[in-house]
């Protein structure tokens, strides 16, 4: 449900798709000229013609427009299929859905492990109310991506053109519209399912999610405060409320468990990690727009080295617990799960000095840290 941003994909440096949800663009019928009359008359097919008079080059033009007029005319409609298409894809990236697959896979997860610890109280209806639950997250996830795009316009023209609003793919009153159905259809999932705890922390998330993005306050620009809310909303809020509504939904009161400790501490200094390095390629926009990060003030190096630290130091720290609470987690799965995506970061990291820390290599650097996030809960009801 933070409001990170994506691993960048190739800008593109033209856009084929039918617009939508924009404003239209304006149609110039007039026909073009080549700078050349030569040119002009030698790509027509004919030699150049002495000047004409004035209304003998006015029936040209008329007729020159007619002709364009009924190429216009002529031009098939764009099929609805493609534009559904094209709205899909608009929509999708709007959600940004390497968002949504952690939220969604962090989500499964814990109510696995719940469910794993007391399997004596599964009520197979109860999945249903687990869906709901997931929806929920899930818009509450499109909300804040969503009005971090808003905001962002400007700076997305630079660093991510390929996002929907940035591209002129979806207008910024579909995009209010979007965002405000996101909160009003999450919001009524979670106080009609969940009670009033659980409704809190969810507009709690919301909350932090909007001063992040949304003059006057507009956190993101000051560092510390942007890694204190991701770390918030994606490490403690997510695990602690999604683990707390399982438990409530099978009657048990809310006890910590080790391995959901576990899972809040290693994932909430994830998410800090993901809040640092998630400006890495974005430096660029940053400076021009003046948004302070430590990648803008300690550079692009520097950055890497202190995520992969502390990602690092994150692993270790799950190696080391297994040793020392063997009763509480499996050291055959802890152990070498984590040593692999130790070496795994290692390895990237190193990719990434190799490569001279280019463009592609840090957006492929992003990548694989994300990827490790999603590892981590997918190997979580295993451990």
């Amino acid at each position: 449900m933070a409001p990170l941003a994506s691993p960048p994909l190739p800008s593109r440096t033209s856009v084929t798709a039918p617009r939508f949800l924009a404003a239209p663009a304006t149609r110039v019928l007039s026909p073009s000229r080549s700078a050349s009359p030569l040119l002009s008359s030698a790509s027509a097919g004919r030699f150049p013609h002495a000047p004409r008079a004035p209304c003998s080059a006015s029936r040209e033009h008329r007729r020159d427009t007619v002709r364009e007029c009924s190429r216009v005319d002529a031009a098939e409609p764009v099929p609805l299929s493609k534009t559904l298409l094209d709205l899909k894809d608009s929509f999708w990236r709007f959600l940004r859905p390497h968002t949504i697959r952690g939220t969604a896979l962090g989500s499964i997860a814990l109510v696995a492990r719940a469910l794993i610890e007391n399997s004596h109280l599964i009520n197979w209806w109860l999945l249903f109310k687990a869906f709901y639950g997931l929806v929920a997250l899930i818009c509450g996830n499109g909300y804040i991506v969503g009005i971090n795009q808003i905001y962002d316009v400007a700076i997305d023209k630079v660093n991510k053109p390929y996002l929907p609003i940035a591209a002129g793919d979806l207008s910024a009153e579909s995009a209010w519209l979007l965002v405000i159905l996101f909160a009003a259809a999450g919001f009524s999932i979670v106080i009609s399912n969940f009670g009033p705890f659980i409704t809190s922390l969810y507009c709690l998330g919301l909350f932090l999610g909007t001063i992040y993005s949304v003059p006057p306050f507009r956190l993101k620009r000051y560092p510390v405060a942007a890694f204190l809310i991701i770390a918030t909303v994606r490490g403690f809020l997510l695990n602690f409320g999604v683990y707390y509504a399982t438990r409530t939904a099978l009657g048990l009161t809310f006890q910590w468990s080790s391995p959901v400790a576990f899972i809040t501490c290693f994932v909430t200094l994830f998410a800090l990690v993901i809040a640092i390095t998630k400006d890495l390629p974005d430096v660029e926009g940053d400076r021009k727009y003046q948004i302070s990060t430590l990648a803008t003030k300690l550079g692009v190096r520097n950055i890497a080295f202190l995520g992969s630290g502390l990602l690092l130091a994150n692993y270790i720290a799950a190696i080391a617990v297994a040793f020392i609470m063997p009763q509480s987690f499996r050291r055959t799965v802890m152990v070498p799960v984590h040593a692999v995506l130790a070496a795994g970061l290692i390895f990237q990291t190193w990719v990434l000095a190799q490569a001279k820390y280019t463009k592609d290599a840090i957006s492929q650097y992003y990548r694989f840290i994300w990827n490790l996030f999603y590892a981590e809960y997918i190997f979580f009801p295993l451990i």
